[in-house]
């Protein structure tokens, strides 16, 4: 018999998972460490990426469980963020832009911080976790969600000013922005208010005994690439490479392109005259973007180690379960292409690593904090290999409320329904607990996990346009829908009707196919080539199915 995992089938196996949380009873329910990385690609070593140099994440990545094929569902932050904090996809918030608010908008839904609230938590946000300003309600979802107002960096306000070391002495408003950090506003940064505040919350924390679920937003790395800047010297600028294809693939639809248009309102690219919308950006300038991301990276992963070091110091480590992802990934160079705004796999892609102290590895601790003066600042030989647990298993970020939920011991969420508009508490997604419990017990739970994930993305018109990044829902005429399954991703550009927010299927602009086991750029667009007029039609079948068809079923006996 088989029954749906995420539809009723997994009371007959929850028993099996409660290893998860019994560890935890004897000091009552696990507080929750919730990171998130803004435009956050998986591109730690845990990834395969060797020139990384981000000692804490590797160190957590070690003593987690590593997704190695986790996918958003919108690669925007304002839709990716309310969809896996309200585990709805954005079809349901009614958000693919950032001008409404899901409350007011589709339906006054439950979120995650809000559900560990109603359960006794102590809630508390410090940085980006809910997108800011009308996404979410202009109070960052407060009192909904968190128990006292979240933290918002007062830095951030000069995100769009002229505070970069330019050319001449000059300060400009740059895409490229290493900085003295002594001579910044406020001689600080976002991500450095955010981690001085999380970290004087976890040293008060200590003598309390509610629960915590404590939200850690970075900015980083986010453009603009804006970081003290000793941590260039990690990444010599002769050895950044380009992305492996970094032209524009000759069978791309031009719907499917996304011009960058948030690289181009920067001066130091303004400065480039590169053409619109394909450019390409001189190779030069590509190599310092690709540099200034990872410095950005190496710059969050210091901080993260301040957070990990404050936990262990005053013994929360062993009772806390951490997550961390980023809301989607970011171009860098891939296919001619930067950014997000797209449906490709470089964009839809993002890292996520759960630790569950005693069950995945040991609990939270940091290394000590490295600055440019330190005679053993970090360098490649000083990260060694190690082994991780790499899950490839297909998860999508929707799946993280009801997994989170199961691990702390909460009562579980239930699948939504085909309409769930008036329904504040469900789930389109899935507990990936089974595929952790897989990872870290010889007992295996669950074979049949998910054959597919999904994601969107609108755009204006069938050419780039100046707003095909980020067209406002009301002047969208096109969602493309794309699916994900072992094997390939397939993408179909399909009418969208801007009056009331449906789509019409029949319609379709334009159609691709990316072999995923030789050509993970998705360079190489085989949508139109008669050898594959089958895949094609069985994932358009698919496609069509939608996600529910695509839950993992559990074979009961």
């Amino acid at each position: 018999m088989w029954t749906q995992w995420c539809a009723g089938g997994r009371q007959t196996v929850f028993l099996l998972v409660q290893v998860l949380v019994l560890k935890f009873t004897c000091c009552g329910r696990p507080n929750i460490l919730f990171i998130v990385l803004d435009d956050f690609r998986p591109i730690m070593r845990s990834y395969g990426n060797q020139l990384i140099i981000a000692p804490n994440m590797d160190n957590l990545a070690r003593n987690s469980v590593v997704f190695n094929r986790a996918y958003t569902q919108q690669a925007l932050c304002g839709p990716s963020r309310t969809s896996f904090l309200t585990s709805r996809r954005p079809d349901t918030t009614k958000l693919w832009d950032v001008h409404y608010y899901w409350r007011k908008s589709a339906g006054n839904y439950t979120t995650l911080p809000q559900y560990f609230k109603e359960h006794g938590y102590r809630t508390e946000s410090f940085g980006k976790i809910f997108h800011p300003g009308i996404v979410s309600g202009k109070t960052t979802d407060y009192p909904y969600s968190w128990s006292v107002p979240p933290y918002l960096p007062s830095t951030q306000q000069y995100k769009m000013k002229k505070v970069c070391p330019g050319a001449g002495g000059k300060l400009q408003m740059n895409v490229v922005c290493p900085v003295n950090v002594s001579t910044q506003p406020e001689q600080t940064l976002p991500d450095i208010q955010s981690t001085q505040h999380a970290v004087q919350l976890i040293e008060k924390l200590s003598n309390e005994s509610q629960p915590f679920f404590l939200a850690l937003g970075y900015h980083k790395p986010h453009i603009p690439f804006k970081f003290p800047q000793e941590y260039l010297k990690l990444y010599p600028l002769d050895e950044i490479k380009l992305a492996r294809f970094h032209t524009k693939p000759r069978g791309l639809p031009s719907v499917a392109w996304n011009p960058w248009t948030d690289l181009r309102e920067r001066d130091d690219v303004k400065s480039l005259n590169v053409s619109f919308p394909f450019g390409p950006i001189p190779e030069h300038f590509q190599k310092l973007m690709i540099q200034s991301y990872y410095a950005s990276v190496s710059y969050i992963d210091n901080l993260l180690g301040e957070v990990f070091a404050a936990l262990e110091k005053k013994g929360l480590s062993e009772n806390t379960i951490t997550f961390l992802t980023g809301d989607h990934g970011w171009a860098l160079g891939e296919n001619q292409e930067w950014s997000k705004f797209s449906n490709f796999e470089v964009t839809a892609r993002v890292p996520l690593l759960v630790s569950v102290p005693g069950v995945t590895g040991k609990p939270l601790s940091g290394t000590r904090k490295y600055s440019s003066s330190d005679k053993d600042w970090p360098d490649r030989t000083l990260v060694q290999d190690n082994q991780y647990k790499i899950l490839d298993g297909l998860v999508e970020l929707v799946d993280i409320f009801p997994s989170l939920v199961e691990l702390a011991g909460l009562p579980i969420l239930k699948t939504c329904p085909q309409t769930s508009f008036n329904i504040t508490i469900c789930t389109e997604g899935c507990s990936f607990v089974p595929l952790i419990k897989n990872a870290t017990s010889p007992h295996t739970v669950i074979k049949n996990w998910k054959s597919a994930v999904f994601s969107q993305y609108p755009r204006p018109s069938l050419q780039p346009e100046a707003d095909s990044d980020q067209p406002r829902a009301v002047d969208s005429r096109v969602m493309g829908y794309s699916i994900r399954t072992d094997s390939h991703r397939y993408t179909e550009w399909i009418q969208f009707y801007p009056n009331n927010f449906t789509v019409n299927w029949n319609n379709v602009y334009a159609r691709e196919l990316y072999s995923q086991v030789t050509d993970s750029e998705d360079h190489q667009n085989l949508a139109s080539d008669p050898q594959y007029l089958d895949i094609v039609h069985k994932l358009a079948v698919k496609l069509r199915q939608g996600w529910r068809a695509a839950l993992p079923l559990l074979s009961q006996t």
